[in-house]
């Protein structure tokens, strides 16, 4: 009994001391950062002219990003989470296809779909002399196709562990799917669909390759913070590791509210 209580002790410390190594990889750069950080100055950098559109821009394409992936991404999560078979397995293959690419790469394809010459773009800016690239739109654009997957997954999830039942309940009482998936399926959801929210927005908020690739790196127009960011190392480092810290708390301040409210 006693060896059996000694195993089971070594094997937690085990698991306690590659916890906390764990832990210390994903935290120690951020004390890095906070313990560099020129504070006293902090608020003449954080007063920049670049710094002030840099985060404004950040802010308001990351909220035309979740809404976007809400409003396209919450329905197909729907799907995914109700179909089963080979078309299911594959489609949802390629929705998650972005989570893996490097976003460069997403980049140079968002060009080649939505480019002047594009797939898509030749015939907007042919009928409506649209131009996407290196604009706020490309911006948005780039956000969203590597932020709708980390919705997607979440949000199917959530909607995968739901009760069956109760739509079904629902669609004998003569609710359409429309009516079901809206009055049963979103409210029960509701957890994983903040969640998905919460990743898409911490996920657009650092995006960095996509939109330099696809946006470009045009200050007041195109440059988010995290381009932002790297213009300033080059030049200015402590400037860069102020807006560092000021993303940071953006990125923690959104996690907490949106995860606090429903993953308690």
């Amino acid at each position: 009994m006693i060896g059996l209580r000694t195993h089971r002790l070594r094997g937690n410390l085990v698991l306690l001391l590659l916890g906390a190594l764990a832990t210390a990889v994903i935290l120690l750069p951020l004390v890095g950062l906070l313990v560099r950080a020129p504070w006293s100055d902090w608020p003449r950098y954080l007063a920049d002219p670049i710094v002030r559109p840099a985060i404004w821009l950040s802010l308001v394409t990351t909220a035309a990003t979740v809404a976007i992936s809400m409003i396209l991404g919450t329905p197909l999560a729907w799907l995914l989470s109700r179909a089963d078979g080979r078309a299911a397995h594959w489609l949802r293959a390629l929705v998650t296809v972005p989570v893996v690419l490097p976003p460069v790469v997403g980049g140079v394809a968002l060009l080649l779909a939505y480019g002047r010459h594009g797939v898509v773009g030749a015939p907007l800016f042919e009928l409506f002399g649209l131009r996407l690239p290196f604009t706020p739109y490309a911006v948005v654009l780039a956000q969203v196709f590597v932020s709708l997957p980390f919705y997607v997954l979440s949000v199917e999830g959530a909607m995968r562990g739901t009760d069956r039942r109760y739509a079904l309940v629902a669609s004998t009482l003569g609710a359409r799917p429309l009516r079901a998936f809206l009055t049963v399926g979103l409210p029960l959801a509701a957890p994983g669909i903040a969640a998905g929210a919460a990743l898409a927005a911490a996920r657009a908020l650092g995006e960095f390759g996509a939109t330099i690739t696809f946006a470009g790196n045009f200050a007041g127009e195109t440059q988010t913070a995290p381009l932002a960011i790297y213009v300033a190392l080059q030049s200015n480092p402590d400037a860069a590791v102020a807006l560092s810290v000021a993303m940071l708390a953006l990125a923690v301040l959104i996690l907490g509210l949106l995860r606090g409210r429903w993953l308690r």
